[in-house]
């Protein structure tokens, strides 16, 4: 992704790897550019706004051949739908509630699709970004749960989400891991027997 480097993920994998050597907690990354397409909602503006304009077009006194303005009709749709499909555009036109909702969605599909459930004790945690949402999450399983609350992740969530809108996503990744390796290692201290289950390095959709 453009607004990652090999430097940044470089950072995140050595964040990972520090706060994975203080707790028995197990960390995955994701970003994902985009939760869905989002392809129904701007289909629909564009092509009310193309189904509009003739009939406006025609009360102000604009009658034109019929021809004239289908051709009006089918340019305004045509060039009006790239452009709300650009993600700023798209941010606007798409109800935030779906998109907190698809953002969720493919957090909750991400920490099965990469075994945070099947960690020994249950300790798998997801810190999981969508950029065009502006979404943060930080999933954590059964066994964490049991002893840390949804209210002690938020400040970390947060943080986290202030870095993503202004665009540092590495910084905030890397600050999100070491606060939650710190609070996590008050619960669930490294152990002698411990050992690196899932993947150090960010995942990218």
């Amino acid at each position: 992704m453009a607004f990652l480097t090999d430097i940044d993920r470089e950072r995140i994998r050595s964040a990972i790897r520090s706060a994975e050597a203080k707790t028995s907690g197990e960390f995955v990354t994701v970003v994902a550019r985009a939760s869905d397409t989002y392809l129904f909602m701007p289909t629909l503006v564009a092509a009310a706004v193309a189904l509009v304009l003739p009939g406006a077009a025609w009360l102000l006194g604009f009658r034109h051949h019929l021809a004239e303005l289908y051709a009006l009709q089918v340019g305004v749709f045509i060039v009006l739908l790239p452009l709300l499909l650009w993600p700023p555009l798209t941010r606007l036109v798409v109800p935030r509630s779906v998109q907190q909702h698809r953002a969720h969605r493919l957090g909750r599909e991400m920490f099965h699709v990469c075994g945070l459930h099947r960690t020994e004790g249950g300790t798998g945690v997801l810190l999981f970004v969508s950029v065009l949402e502006h979404h943060v999450e930080i999933i954590a399983d059964h066994g964490i749960n049991a002893k840390v609350g949804a209210g002690d992740w938020q400040k970390i969530v947060d943080a986290f989400t202030a870095a993503v809108r202004q665009g540092r996503i590495a910084d905030g990744f890397v600050a999100a891991i070491a606060a939650c390796g710190a609070l996590l290692a008050e619960h669930f201290p490294h152990g002698a027997g411990d050992r690196d289950e899932l993947p150090d390095h960010l995942i990218e959709l």
